[in-house]
């Protein structure tokens, strides 16, 4: 059955996988809402652009009376939310644009949902999904032991990770005051293709490509839990389609690493990819600098649920995934320089605390 996708943030990192996977593996319409902001980029659209079942508007999600109409003219069956402030250095900075997006711009959106949920009637009303997409770091930080759950008790503790754990409540109580049918996803790092160059991974292989100083924090001792962003992707679309009303799953990739071993394994990519006998073992750029304030020690995703339930694991693991990530950034420089000539050049953020 063919579905109309409406996805707001398409045009960032996970929200661009999604809609690619829309077009090019399912029968789905799929219209992009996106502020464009300095992380929203079409180009990571530009081979879906063409086809006659995608379209995009560019809006604040906050903007209710276009986003009234938006949704009126294209009748979605599925709104997903992905539109969001993400980056925890920049919240340190600036929480405010966090709380007007993460926030007030999921109020807003919810708002606008119910309203169209309550002219629909049938099959329709009973089909229609609210599909919120957040993190883990809503969970707070987890010891040396032990996983996130979806009954895991919330305990934000950077102005990004609050901003999120705000809107998942605002959603779970859209839900349960007015029947909103919702859906809530919480998933672990991401990393692939079109990934803005100030999270670590990619940030860590641009400098390595130039021979720029590798930045870890701390020791390096932080434990992420890694998701190659096409399988997030695939697991969105599943539990959009199949997932319970009312339900949250997990989403995690069962790749927890040290920040040092992820920039270790990067330095060998690349080291093996591009060499370049000027700036030697890419290991040797590795300088640790100043923790950020309030870093969480560990976060670790149990994705048990979304396995017994809709039976979907991870296709990459973190090596097949990271070796295909370094590749993408080696094949497509004239992205990441376009990027990077917008303003962000690689500079430390989240110092102001």
């Amino acid at each position: 059955m063919t579905k109309r996708f409406l996805v707001t943030g398409g045009a960032g990192f996970i929200g661009s996988a999604v809609v690619r996977r829309l077009i090019g593996a399912t029968p789905h319409q799929a219209l992009v809402v996106d502020k464009l902001t300095y992380a929203g980029n079409l180009d990571a659209l530009a081979s879906v652009s063409g086809n006659p079942r995608y379209g995009f508007e560019r809006t604040d999600v906050a903007d209710a009376i276009r986003m009234r109409a938006i949704i009126a003219r294209f009748q979605p069956d599925v709104i997903m939310h992905l539109a969001a402030e993400s980056h925890v250095d920049r919240s340190i900075d600036g929480p405010g644009e966090f709380v007007q997006t993460n926030v007030v711009g999921t109020f807003a959106l919810l708002q606008e949902a119910l309203r169209y949920w309550r002219t629909l009637s049938g099959q329709r009303r009973k089909d229609f999904r609210f599909h919120h997409v957040s993190t883990d770091e809503v969970f707070g930080s987890l010891g040396e032991e032990g996983f996130f759950h979806e009954e895991y008790p919330y305990r934000p503790n950077s102005p990004y990770a609050a901003s999120k754990a705000a809107s998942d409540h605002f959603v779970r109580a859209w839900h349960h005051t007015y029947g909103l049918p919702v859906i809530v996803t919480n998933c672990s790092n991401n990393y692939g293709p079109y990934h803005f160059p100030e999270k670590l991974i990619p940030l860590m292989i641009l400098n390595a490509l130039e021979g720029k100083p590798l930045p870890v924090y701390g020791r390096g001792e932080n434990v992420r839990d890694w998701l190659y962003v096409d399988d997030h992707a695939e697991a969105l679309i599943l539990v959009a389609e199949k997932g319970r009303v009312g339900e949250s799953y997990n989403i995690g990739g069962w790749s927890e690493r040290r920040n040092i071993d992820v920039v270790k394994a990067i330095c060998g990519l690349v080291d093996e990819m591009a060499p370049d006998a000027r700036i030697g073992s890419r290991e040797g750029l590795i300088t640790f600098v100043a923790d950020r304030p309030g870093h969480d020690l560990r976060y670790a995703v149990d994705a048990s649920k979304i396995k017994r339930d809709l039976g979907w694991t991870p296709i990459e693991t973190f090596e097949s995934g990271l070796r295909k990530t370094v590749q993408w950034y080696l094949a497509n420089r004239t992205w990441w320089e376009q990027v990077r000539s917008g303003g962000y050049h690689g500079e430390r953020l989240g110092l102001t605390a």
